[in-house]
């Protein structure tokens, strides 16, 4: 079974993240970033499907040069092989056109995935909306928030959980499936898979390699665009109140002065 895991490279959540003045996206290239930790659940899903019987995972992301470091672990994790779709022109794209790269990019795979794989959400912008984007755009059907996989018999079959109960949804393969933080515990990449890693091949593709014009991505073709920023205001020293006898009362005038009860 061929497995595709779409995964992302984000700021790290400990850094100072912050927005490019001059276009207001997202900073990418002057903060540190890392693999986006809900990807981490799809690939070692995929991993675990692939050694249960054969096949290979492919991990596959759009972004900047350094989206290469998110590749690498995944590689280190015990993916096989790694797609980075790169370009300037990409720069300040939203869900729609990089659910366009994405479908493009499977899309030109050989051979094509029997099932695409991807985290819940991204880190960064916690939208959850690409999996089905990507899904319309492949003609699969999509079985989203998957807190428990099973693959066979030519068909995917998850569980997944609400606050109100649990369903069990069934399709047909090829499919797309995203899953949750509960599904499994990611593995630390070894030494022995940091050695293997460096030997995998990593292919490097531009827009021009998938047949995408740059007009129909980027910020330009955005639909929504980021009007202003501003950073959060820091943190106002609180109020002590010493308990003379009033305590509880003056407590209850605080909460409910905020509109808190």
């Amino acid at each position: 079974m061929n497995i595709v895991v779409c995964v992302k490279y984000v700021p790290d959540a400990q850094a100072d993240r912050t927005f490019v003045e001059s276009d207001k996206t997202t900073d990418r290239v002057g903060v540190d970033g890392l693999l986006s930790e809900l990807d981490e659940y799809a690939i070692e899903e995929a991993l675990l499907v692939t050694e249960a019987g054969e096949g290979e995972v492919t991990v596959l992301t759009v972004g900047p040069e350094q989206a290469t470091d998110a590749l690498k672990k995944a590689l280190q994790m015990g993916a096989d092989k790694a797609v980075h779709v790169v370009d300037d022109q990409i720069h300040g794209s939203d869900a729609l056109a990089t659910s366009a790269i994405l479908a493009a990019a499977i899309g030109k795979l050989d051979p094509q995935p029997d099932l695409v794989m991807t985290g819940m959400a991204s880190t960064d912008g916690t939208m959850g909306v690409v999996p089905t984007m990507l899904a319309e755009r492949l003609g699969l059907p999509a079985v989203t928030f998957a807190s428990e996989l099973t693959v066979g018999d030519g068909k995917v079959t998850v569980r997944r959980d609400n606050d109100a109960a649990s369903q069990t949804i069934e399709a047909t393969l090829p499919a797309l499936v995203s899953v949750t933080d509960q599904i499994n515990t990611p593995r630390y990449p070894s030494f022995k898979g940091i050695m293997a890693a460096k030997k995998k091949p990593l292919d490097t593709w531009s827009l021009a390699d998938l047949g995408i014009e740059p007009s129909q991505v980027g910020l330009d073709a955005a639909w929504t665009k980021v009007e202003s920023y501003a950073a959060r205001p820091p943190r106002q020293k609180g109020q002590i109140v010493a308990d003379e006898g009033a305590g509880g009362e003056k407590l209850a005038a605080f909460l409910a002065e905020r509109k808190f009860v």
